[in-house]
C-alpha cells in the first residue's frame, strides 16, 4: 500500500535542495557549553555576517566560514571569520565568546532548488525565452 503523500527521505531532500531555516534577527542564549556548540554550528551554516560579541566586551561583525569543535574543551574550539571591517580573517576561541547575533541577511534563506524550479516553470509557463539560472541581488 503507498502513501500518496509520502515523506520525503534524506536522498530525496538532497536532490530538491533544503530550505535553509531563517535565523536573521536570532540572539541564541549561550548559557551553557551546549548552547554555544548549537549556536556556532548554526552560525557556521548560516550565509550572512554575524556580530561576536567577546568576554573583554569587544564585538566583532564578520562571515564565519570555518570552525573546529570537535575537542571537549570550548577553549580549544576555534570559530574563523572574515570581519566586515578590515581584510583578513581571524580565530576565536569558543570560550572567548559571551554573546552571538545573526545580524546580516542570511543570502540562502528560503533557498531551495525545488523553489527554483517552481520560478522556471512559471517563467515557461509565461513564454518567457533564454531561461537560466540567475543568481539574486544581494542588496
Amino acid at each position: 500500500m503507498s502513501q500518496s503523500n509520502p515523506v520525503p527521505t534524506d536522498e530525496q531532500d538532497e536532490k530538491l535542495g533544503v530550505t535553509h531555516e531563517n535565523l536573521q534577527g536570532w540572539i541564541p542564549s549561550l548559557a551553557s557549553d551546549d548552547e554555544i556548540r548549537a549556536a556556532l554550528e548554526k552560525a557556521f551554516d548560516y550565509r550572512g555576517d554575524l556580530t561576536i560579541t567577546l568576554k573583554n566586551g569587544d564585538k566583532i561583525d564578520g562571515y564565519i566560514f570555518d570552525r573546529r569543535s570537535d575537542s571537549p574543551r570550548l577553549s580549544d574550539c576555534i570559530v574563523r571569520l572574515m570581519p566586515k571591517d578590515k581584510p583578513g580573517r581571524i580565530s576565536i576561541p569558543y570560550s572567548d565568546i559571551a554573546g552571538l547575533a545573526f545580524t546580516g541577511k542570511d543570502t540562502a534563506a528560503g533557498k531551495s532548488f525545488e523553489a527554483w524550479v517552481k520560478k522556471y516553470n512559471e517563467k515557461k509557463a509565461r513564454g518567457e525565452k533564454n531561461i537560466g539560472i540567475e543568481a539574486e541581488p544581494l542588496d
